[in-house]
């Protein structure tokens, strides 16, 4: 089995269960022609965070990692009409093409894109009160994962549901000596997730158009 293997299973799932999406369709587009990389969510990986919101009957839902806003589109989507989504993105290229495609989906009044890296970006959330979340999703630099996690269990609640993505990162996690910054970032999560008495956790691999990964998930028990 490859990659192109796993390719076609996906486009043959997505072609059922995830049609196109003329708005989605166009996030990528114009993320593809603003030159932004190609890291965003498979469309069933997108259709999965979006049934979790919905599952955990989201109202208020933090992005770690805007990108282009693909994820940011599918997560709003799931939230109520009163609902709201903070995304957090440091880079102003990748943050001014989210917020052009959430124009375009219509979702401007329901998710906001804050400018800035994440690290300067959460303690603020903090003072101006935001929080607690129902979901946060972590999609962003993976050294900063530890940090990330930490910021996370501040703006939750128990029954909160916090995501981590890019957790395999082919098969790679598993390098006890690797020197990799992302490797290492996110061993230390797993292990953080693993000593933090307030979550009960789990990692899943996935393989498909996106190669081979796969992702944390975290409850908040207290």
């Amino acid at each position: 089995m490859n990659i192109d293997k796993w390719t076609e299973v996906d486009e043959y799932f997505n072609a059922l269960l995830v049609p196109s999406d003329p708005e989605l369709d166009a996030a990528l587009e114009s993320s593809d022609r603003a030159g932004l990389p190609p890291h965003g969510v498979a469309p069933n990986q997108g259709k999965l965070l979006h049934l979790l919101a919905r599952i955990q009957g989201a109202a208020t839902v933090l992005e770690i990692g805007t990108l282009g806003g693909y994820s940011t589109i599918w997560l709003a989507r799931a939230l109520p009409e009163d609902g709201r989504l903070i995304t957090l993105e440091a880079d102003q290229r990748r943050a001014e093409v989210a917020r052009g495609n959430l124009a375009r989906a219509g979702l401007s009044h329901r998710a906001e894109v804050r400018e800035g890296p994440a690290l300067d970006t959460l303690p603020r959330l903090a003072a101006e009160g935001h929080g607690p979340f129902d979901l946060v999703f972590i999609d962003a630099d993976k050294p900063s994962n530890p940090e990330y996690l930490k910021w996370a269990l501040e703006l939750t609640r128990p029954g909160s549901l916090i995501i981590g993505d890019n957790v395999v990162r082919d098969g790679r996690v598993t390098d006890a000596d690797s020197a990799d910054p992302g490797v290492r970032g996110v061993r230390r999560f797993t292990e953080l997730l693993a000593e933090e008495p307030r979550v009960t956790a789990t990692a899943i691999q996935t393989v498909g158009a996106k190669g081979w990964d796969g992702f944390a998930l975290a409850l908040v028990t207290g």
